[in-house]
């Protein structure tokens, strides 16, 4: 057997609150790249490696860099020989030994299929038959695999200028499905005013929202109808890819300028994107904050570092690395200053995939805290390559000594498959494991009662309290 049911709870007291508590919490996936397409038609797959790995475009671009740094060939990775492709799988997670994916992959079968045996060649026909033989069931299509993994809400994420067409029909059928998928507002589009296609995105925001983009003030109050639309239609939060950010203030009148120039396709300098970006943020916090919704900034990040494979297979392919921007805490600070001294400073989580930056931001929430929030501003999960045993631990670590873990909102998948929900399994059985671990150093007391109810929170109550969505 792989894994027994006390995989990670290393102490009595991490064995209590896991299966006592954690381990009973339905999930809120407050973050994940699911298509809202695939839930609603209730996609379903022909094989394991179609749901585990790659399915027409999509799928774990982390097990894709597994396999890749295995000597997997792309034609296979992103072939369409299925089977070749679960070999290839199967073979780098053998080497995989204290990688996260290691862990989750082993969790994905136990928890969806039954299926108890180690990923190796040796077993990896009777893993294959014994999967395919219920993949094509109804206990397999995307519907189930949510339901089963008692997920209460899916926060997809979303381009402002997107209809929310199968939200909208997701919400009619919210009460059969027995979960809620909202989505999340990720102006991706709007902040890219330095690359080439940012006048016809603008053309597409225009014709979506009714209002003709012309100018800056035309491009705000696009936005906010945006928004307008997305909050009718449940959403409650927004994401901001941060991967590098300079913030500089400048007035409306050259920001107008600035917009002009880019609508005429004229571009823009790398000074005029920041101070664009400063300003559209800026505004956006503000329309978050009366709309009470909260803002994820996830920052810090080198994206589609590898141009060669960039052009050929574009981008959420696996090709990205952790940023390195030495100042990154103080863009953020003078960031949030602005908006608070503005009035216009939302719920925040705060994400960076350098773990550089992780002190001074965990700090810096400290600084911006509000009532009624609790928090107003948040030290954000271990994200992405982050997303391990060690990371995890040192970030529930540091959230508790800056901060009050008790009111942390726990986990999300970030993912792309719906065969990532253990991933909340992973992270509630560290949370335990750490916890049960200060209980045994004394530093906490041995009250079930007590540390049972701090559990139960950041696995579930927290984020259903926090977020809003279930209002």
């Amino acid at each position: 057997m792989q894994f027994n049911d006390d995989f990670l709870l290393t102490t009595e007291w991490a064995r209590k609150l896991f299966h006592g508590h954690a381990e009973k919490m339905p999930i809120i996936d407050y973050h994940c790249h699911l298509v809202p397409s695939e839930i609603h038609e209730n996609k379903g797959y022909e094989n394991l490696a179609q749901v585990w790995l790659y399915d027409n475009g999509f799928g774990d671009h982390y097990k894709w860099r597994l396999m890749r740094a295995n000597g997997t060939p792309e034609s296979v990775i992103r072939g369409d020989d299925d089977h070749a492709k679960y070999l290839a799988f199967v073979d780098a997670v053998e080497r995989a030994v204290g990688n996260p994916i290691y862990d989750w992959s082993h969790l994905e079968l136990r928890r969806f299929f039954g299926i108890e045996e180690r990923i190796c060649r040796k077993n990896a026909e009777t893993i294959w038959e014994r999967a395919n033989a219920l993949i094509t069931t109804d206990d397999f299509r995307a519907k189930r695999l949510i339901q089963r993994m008692n997920v209460t809400c899916v926060c997809t994420t979303d381009d402002p200028a997107s209809d929310l067409a199968h939200h909208k029909l997701l919400a009619a059928e919210e009460a059969g499905n027995g979960f809620k998928v909202l989505p999340t507002f990720r102006p991706d589009g709007l902040m890219g005013i330095d690359g080439e296609g940012f006048s016809a995105y603008c053309d597409r925001l225009s014709d979506v929202s009714g209002i003709d983009v012309v100018d800056w003030e035309s491009l705000k109050a696009a936005a906010a109808q945006r928004i307008d639309f997305f909050h009718e239609a449940g959403g409650r939060l927004a994401d901001h890819g941060m991967n590098s950010f300079v913030f500089c203030p400048a007035s409306d009148e050259v920001v107008d300028q600035i917009v002009c120039r880019a609508l005429n396709d004229e571009g823009a300098t790398a000074a005029e994107t920041a101070a664009y970006q400063s300003a559209l943020t800026l505004f956006l916090m503000g329309e978050y904050a009366t709309r009470d919704w909260t803002l994820q900034l996830h920052m810090n990040c080198f994206r589609n570092d590898s141009s060669k494979n960039f052009g050929l297979i574009g981008v959420d392919a696996g090709f990205d690395t952790v940023g390195d921007q030495p100042d990154m805490v103080y863009q953020v600070k003078c960031l949030l200053d602005a908006a608070e001294s503005a009035d216009g400073l939302p719920k925040c989580i705060l994400y960076s995939l350098n773990e550089s930056d992780w002190l001074g931001l965990a700090s810096l929430c400290g600084a911006f805290q509000s009532a009624p929030a609790r928090p107003r501003i948040q030290f954000g999960n271990a994200w992405w390559f982050n997303d391990t045993f060690s990371g995890m631990k040192k970030q529930l670590t540091m959230c508790a000594e800056q901060g009050l873990l008790g009111n942390f909102t726990g986990m999300l998948t970030d993912s792309r498959s719906f065969m990532s929900y253990p991933r909340h399994e992973y992270f509630r059985r560290i949370l335990c494991h750490t916890i049960g671990e200060w209980v045994e150093m004394g530093r906490l007391p041995e009250d079930e009662e007590y540390l049972g109810g701090i559990v139960e929170d950041i696995c579930y109550n927290n984020a259903h309290d926090y977020f809003g969505f279930f209002e």
